[in-house]
């Protein structure tokens, strides 16, 4: 029943039928991954993408969270004895676990207040007789609960104390506490203004030092940033709304009259608001203004991160990979087609040693060695310098020369992973290694790197870190599902994320492919330890063997589909390698003869797909990129020049460009195009190559003001 409720919940939200959602639903708990009911359920959830079906868990999961809170306070209440009929079913049909807790508020064990004290001094009958607001002689009336035994000494204390109690009433009632917070959420403003003595050491935050601005249109970054200032000290900040508005809301709920009584009462209400209900919707409007800005912070993030992940490989090519530096020199390493490192050494061609013809020297001889066919050149310090040094060099052999974004190279190379791949060499031999693999394929490196390590987003390390980690494990199993993984090749790290897999069977792998050899067949994964049915129906889809005798192992299409290609195959008197090499065949297919209770038209039409490219890369083909050689420090860059750049970064406020001179400048939103732009990933993809001008450069903050406006520019899809 509460599963059915869940499903009539969810499918509501999301105007999807009701039987998709509870087959989505059951997928989920009986252990099926996103990117698997994606792809191979999409009769069964009527072809539901990996964005709708994560939004059905995590609804699922906020259902189950509210009803596991709703039966703890319908176990508070019963003990208290103060479980009636009506409690029990405004906390059954409660929606929200804010209106959840208002209903419970009351009940809630609570520190000492100063209405409990007056309950205690047994004033709560004069507050009854007041809040009912039918007497004018409240002063004549509360002189008999004046009782100094009790700690009452005088008419004004028993009135004080009353409206203590009516002011927590007031806070108390969820009624009221709705509407306030209705109120907050509409009109709310977002004050923050600098501390005092801290102007100069806040000087990062000097837009915030007295800024105001309406709560729910405040963007996520500027939410994030006026946060960031308020831990760091420099700023304090405040929500609230026009008191005469709130006051008046609360009055047409609570007063009813003109006499004392309804006077003292709206006293209470102003001491309520001031003391109590604001502080508390404050803290509440804080706390959904951080959630939802953490939501879309981790939204860009996630984005930029599925963008990185799934950027174009060079491919397999002999590669060979230069960290650079100056003092410390440039490590190289050379690799094999497969990444695997077969020599390292270093350079000193930079300032101070300025080994350069040793450097020219060195370099030519490896690549003829090692048959070099691309060379990786890291961006960071010395970067461009040393990309200039190769680019001068005239080799025996075609050889390309590309910086390679090394974010993250560092971390990998001090990492656990790094030491257990590479236990004989030090981390600068690793962060070479990194940087070549990552020109190779980005994908299979990056995974070894904590996501939040890459520098891909804003403001990472200032929202909810559970979030943060969730929503980029989601988008790295999307990735690396989306393109598949060669199984005979593939590291223990991408193996764990493929569907279905983890830890523990992506070792196994490992340790059955050391000890007998590639796989032969997708059969054979049965034979490695645990890798039991429902591992097999998960990931068999996903893994990949290159060189399998079967060409649907070398496909995305799954074991259990198998048959369905066979029939296809023979009603055409035909191999299946006849149907992936030629189209004509294809075509001939009447999909409709193949519909079954299991297979339908979604899943037929992926399969025919797949075979016309077996095992494709989705991943957009590699392009060269270099730099303006006439750009090489931030000093070159003018005013009005138009130069190549490539993205970086992309943030709602704008977007980070790369223009070889060791410092991003930033495309405002406002300059990404000749018309209004919203989200900037209409505009610009990460790592896109792009022209820009330059409209400011301030050297002092090593800042670079860039425009992309009059170019026509579109995203790339």
């Amino acid at each position: 029943m509460i599963q059915e409720k869940y499903t009539g919940i969810i499918a509501a939200e999301l105007n999807v039928a009701a039987s998709f959602i509870q087959n989505t639903i059951n997928l989920l708990e009986g252990g099926a991954t996103i990117p698997f009911i994606a792809r191979y359920r999409k009769e069964m959830t009527g072809s539901m993408d990996e964005v709708v079906i994560a939004q059905v868990r995590d609804r699922l999961a906020q259902l189950k969270d509210l009803d596991a809170r709703r039966a703890a306070i319908i176990k508070s209440l019963t003990e208290q004895e103060k479980l009636t009929p009506e409690l029990e079913k405004a906390v059954a049909n409660a929606a929200t676990m804010a209106e959840l807790e208002d209903i419970y508020l009351p009940y809630k064990q609570k520190r000492k207040t100063r209405a409990s004290i007056a309950r205690e001094k047994g004033l709560e009958p004069l507050a009854t007789l007041i809040f009912s607001q039918r007497y004018d002689d409240v002063e004549v009336r509360a002189q008999q609960f004046v009782d100094s035994e009790k700690g009452v000494n005088s008419v004004a204390e028993a009135i004080q104390g009353a409206s203590d109690i009516i002011a927590e009433t007031v806070n108390e009632d969820s009624f009221a506490r709705k509407r306030i917070r209705n109120l907050f959420q509409k009109e709310s403003q977002l004050s923050s203004r600098v501390m005092k003595g801290k102007e100069q050491d806040g000087i990062n935050f000097e837009m915030y030092f007295d800024y105001h601005e309406l709560l729910n249109k405040a963007p996520s970054h500027r939410l994030l940033a006026m946060f960031r200032g308020e831990n760091e000290g420099f700023l304090r900040i405040s929500v609230a709304v026009q008191e005469e508005q709130a006051h008046e809301l609360l009055h047409r709920i609570f007063v009813r009259g003109n006499n004392a009584s309804a006077m003292l009462v709206k006293s209470a209400i102003a001491d309520s608001c001031k003391r109590l209900l604001f502080p508390s919707i404050e803290t509440e409007m804080r706390q959904w203004a951080k959630e939802k800005a953490d939501t879309e912070a981790i939204r860009v993030f996630a984005e930029n991160m599925r963008q990185l992940l799934l950027a174009p490989p060079l491919g397999q090519k002999n590669v060979l990979a230069i960290d650079p530096g100056f003092r410390t020199g440039c490590k190289i390493v050379c690799l094999d087609r497969q990444g695997k490192l077969l020599h390292n050494e270093t350079i000193y061609p930079h300032p101070p040693q300025n080994e350069v013809k040793e450097a020219i020297h060195k370099i030519k001889s490896l690549v003829n060695a090692y048959k070099i066919e691309a060379i990786a050149i890291g961006n960071g310090t010395a970067g461009r310098e040393t990309e200039r040094l190769i680019r001068a060099i005239g080799f025996d052999r075609d050889v390309i020369a590309l910086a390679v974004n090394e974010s993250g190279a560092s971390v990998y190379s001090a990492s656990a992973v790094a030491r257990k791949e590479f236990p004989d060499y030090d981390i600068t031999v690793r962060g070479s290694v990194s940087i070549g693999r990552r020109l190779m394929d980005p994908l299979a490196e990056l995974v070894k790197i904590d996501p939040k390590s890459i520098g891909v987003g804003q403001y990472q390390h200032d929202v909810d870190q559970t979030a943060l980690v969730k929503c980029l494990g989601d988008t790295v199993v999307s990735c690396v599902n989306k393109v598949g993984v060669e199984v005979n090749t593939a590291s223990e790290e991408l193996l764990t994320y493929v569907s279905g897999l983890g830890p523990t069977l992506a070792k196994n792998i490992i340790t059955w492919r050391n000890e007998n050899g590639p796989f032969k067949s997708r059969t054979e994964f049965r034979k490695v330890a645990r890798f039991g049915d429902k591992a097999f129906e998960q990931a068999a889809g996903f893994l990949r063997i290159r060189d399998a005798k079967n060409p649907l192992d070398r496909s995305s299409v799954h074991p259990e589909s198998y048959p369905v290609v066979d029939r296809m195959a023979g009603t055409l008197d035909c191999t299946v390698d006849d149907l992936i090499s030629k189209a004509e065949l294809r075509s001939k297919i009447k999909l409709d003869d193949f519909i079954t209770d299991k297979v339908g038209m979604p899943t037929l039409q992926d399969i025919i797909a797949e075979l016309a490219k077996p095992g494709r890369d989705p991943r957009q083909q590699f392009e060269m990129f270099e730099f303006d050689k006439n750009i090489h420090t931030i000093h070159d860059l003018h005013k009005g020049m138009r130069i190549p750049g490539i993205v970086t970064n992309i943030t709602n406020f704008g977007v980070f460009v790369d223009l070889g001179v060791h410092q991003d400048g930033l495309v405002h939103v406002s300059q990404l195009a000749d018309r209004f732009v919203r989200d900037p990933n209409e505009v610009v993809k990460l790592n896109q190559k792009v022209i820009v001008e330059i409209l400011e450069v301030d050297i002092e903050r090593k800042r670079i003001q860039l425009t992309m406006k009059g170019q026509h520019t579109k995203a790339e899809s």
